[in-house]
């Protein structure tokens, strides 16, 4: 027999073992395997943390402008008390006594904020003391709104038919967030909780003849804005929100 005849038949049998191997790689038709991620649970609570040094930051910040802000109100009221009193010692007789007084009465307010300013830091410095800055700010679900005021013993509570929802505005120099209640919402109705602590008194219904500080600090968010506003609305059924 021709030696390339005997190389043909030796080598035969793996070719046609190779063209098998193809022939049924090429008529595999086994399925992809798909991964599927499951979706994220829309019950799950949404929660927004804090920057601890971003807030006590903001402590000595505002304590510095409310104080300044104390000593020039304080200095303005101590003026106006001493003109009024000067022009009634200075032009007796003259009719000026009504205005005198109408004065002396305008400058008490401002004189009487100095000493709520420094009355409410110490308070302040007491409430911080008592109880340590929470690493959560707040927390939305479907039963409601759990907000951690600055100073507080513990979380104020809100269902969702008693929120609005948050004000943002510039206070101080810097954004934050206010709470907006529903108009008549106190501390005694009902599915409220927390708001007849001191701390948040301070915050959310703020004495008139003090400047307001806000709730929370934008910045000292780990969220941003809107997807705060994303959630707030999601969670409520569309009745709370932030309004700018």
């Amino acid at each position: 027999m021709d030696t390339s005849q005997q190389v043909v038949e030796q080598v035969s049998p793996e070719s046609e073992l190779d063209s098998e191997l193809e022939s049924e790689l090429e008529s595999d038709d086994s399925p992809e395997v798909e991964v599927e991620v499951p979706p994220q649970d829309p019950g799950a609570p949404f929660v927004v943390g804090i920057d601890r040094d971003a807030v006590v930051r903001r402590r000595e910040m505002v304590r510095t402008v409310e104080r300044r802000g104390a000593w020039i109100t304080l200095a303005i009221g101590v003026v106006g008390i001493a003109a009024a009193i000067y022009a009634m010692l200075a032009f007796r007789g003259s009719g000026m006594w009504p205005f005198a007084i109408l004065l002396i009465l305008a400058m008490i307010p401002l004189v009487l904020s100095t000493v709520m300013v420094y009355r409410l830091q110490a308070e302040r410095q007491q409430w911080y003391k008592s109880n340590e800055l929470q690493p959560v700010a707040m927390r939305m679900s479907l039963k409601g709104l759990e907000l951690a005021c600055d100073g507080a013993a513990y979380p104020v509570v809100l269902q969702w038919q008693t929120v609005r929802g948050f004000r943002q505005q510039k206070l101080l120099g810097q954004y934050v967030l206010d709470l907006d209640l529903v108009p008549g919402v106190s501390a005694t109705t009902a599915g409220v909780r927390g708001l007849d602590q001191a701390p948040v008194r301070s915050v959310v219904k703020p004495n008139p003849l003090l400047r307001p500080t806000g709730l929370f600090l934008v910045k000292a968010l780990d969220q941003p804005v809107h997807i705060i506003d994303e959630a707030m609305k999601h969670f409520s059924g569309g009745t709370a929100q932030v309004r700018r």
